[in-house]
């Protein structure tokens, strides 16, 4: 590393012979649990689906610090996520709304349509495109209340079309959030259950007396949740297994400082492994960024948080120039990116891998994260190489369909008569042989 680097943030150069192995350190970052973790997780998992409500209720009071009898006092109603969304200050009450109707919008345009052709023999070939019947949406509890998160997980489940939204939410120590409850209403979820962890997750995926069983289940949560998801993959589906936070913001030099130091806090603030970094080719702007950063995380309610995740895992980037800047995109491949430049469009086309691309100086990572609309479920940990983010496509799955006239039947059968000879599944080959009509 540079010797400009600081108590705070680490200053990197592209010039500097051991720039990509300190780049891999700083991206290095283990999502797999330890063996006392899965073991624990194994447990839980094997004693809800062994004893169902009961296991998830011990489990729920000792994790939580409840004290209840029967799952029926860990389910809310409908008429208490509305009675929560009606009580809502109406600033709260008129953005969480705006936000849904906004999210909602943008998912509807997602929607991918069931297709057919014909081709000249008769025969048809298409897909048909049909939701989940039922999807399972974690949402974080306790500190981490997070409404935002509500509707991002269930609104593209409900513009798929999924018969039934169930979703789980710990709350430690019996403490409701109303704005969770409120989105849970907006968003049309159809059942809440007030329990976490690893126990919610298994409840998910194998159903309970009282939890129904799911499809799919998506959303965030921590080490015990991402363990038990892999865990429970094949069984249901999953939409991933999400790491720790991360910006990665590329300033051509003109954008205020205050604002780029703010946009790293805005992800620095999540976690202690939460990750920013700044890349640009103006050295003297990432003076001035390093100055900002230093003056206002102070100034922050979350300063500890924000400050270990700076020391640990952020960085400010010395690049040559745009094109190592977009290639260092694609080596990072981040969650979020922000081209903080003055002709963002021209960016794209060289961009393979990010998972939401923020556009401009005025458009910050925060508004994707509450109101934009896109989602903000996104891949992490380097994962933007090969996956995308949460949409109405994940709710859906497709069916090819195949209907053969009798002069395609018998066309199409030559053909793999010679293929399934070829690897000698002789009844594959007759079942086809039978229908040629020559």
């Amino acid at each position: 590393m540079s010797d400009k680097s600081t108590a705070t943030i680490a200053r990197l150069s592209t010039a500097d012979g051991a720039f990509h192995q300190h780049l891999n350190a700083l991206l290095d970052w283990e999502g797999v649990s330890d063996k006392a973790v899965q073991a624990r997780v194994e447990e839980i998992l094997a004693d809800v689906k062994l004893r169902g409500d009961s296991a998830v209720i011990e489990a729920t009071n000792r994790f939580d610090r409840l004290s209840v009898g029967c799952m029926e006092q860990l389910r809310l109603s409908p008429e208490q996520l509305k009675k929560a969304f009606d009580s809502l200050p109406d600033e709260q009450r008129d953005a969480l709304s705006a936000a849904a109707e906004r999210i909602k919008r943008y998912h509807e345009h997602q929607k991918p349509t069931s297709w057919q052709y014909e081709e000249d023999d008769g025969t048809v070939l298409g897909q048909k495109v049909t939701p989940l019947d039922r999807a399972g949406i974690y949402v974080p509890g306790g500190k981490a209340a997070y409404p935002s998160s509500v509707l991002m997980n269930a609104i593209p489940a409900h513009v798929a079309g999924v018969r039934e939204i169930v979703m789980v939410v710990p709350t430690p120590d019996g403490v409701l959030n109303d704005l969770v409850l409120a989105a849970a209403h907006l968003a049309g979820v159809d059942y809440v259950f007030t329990i976490g962890g690893a126990q919610a997750v298994a409840a998910l995926a194998y159903g309970t007396e009282s939890v129904p069983r799911v499809d799919k289940i998506v959303g965030p949560g921590n080490i015990y949740v991402a363990t038990a998801k892999r865990a429970v993959f094949g069984q249901v589906g999953i939409d991933m297994i999400a790491g720790p936070s991360e910006i990665m913001v590329v300033s051509d030099g003109q954008t205020d400082p205050d604002w780029l130091a703010m946009d790293l806090f805005s992800q620095a603030e999540h976690d202690e492994d939460a990750q920013a970094i700044l890349v640009s080719w103006d050295v003297a702007h990432l003076d001035a960024v390093e100055a900002s950063i230093e003056r206002l995380l102070p100034t922050l309610e979350r300063e500890g948080i924000a400050r270990v995740s700076l020391q640990r895992r952020g960085a400010l980037i010395l690049c040559q120039d745009q094109a190592e800047a977009i290639d260092l995109i694609n080596r990072i491949a981040p969650e979020h990116l922000e081209l903080s430049v003055e002709t963002p469009n021209t960016w794209l086309d060289g961009i393979r891998h990010a998972g939401a691309i923020f556009m401009g100086r005025h458009t910050s990572e925060a508004l994707g994260d509450y109101c934009a609309g896109p989602n903000h479920v996104l891949p992490t940990s380097g994962t933007a190489r090969f996956s995308s983010p949460l949409g109405v496509y994940d709710f859906q799955k497709r069916s090819s369909i195949i209907h053969c006239s009798p002069e395609g039947a018998s066309e199409l059968g030559k053909i793999a008569s010679v293929l399934a000879r070829g690897e000698s599944l002789t009844a594959h080959a007759r079942s086809a042989e039978y229908r040629i009509n020559d």
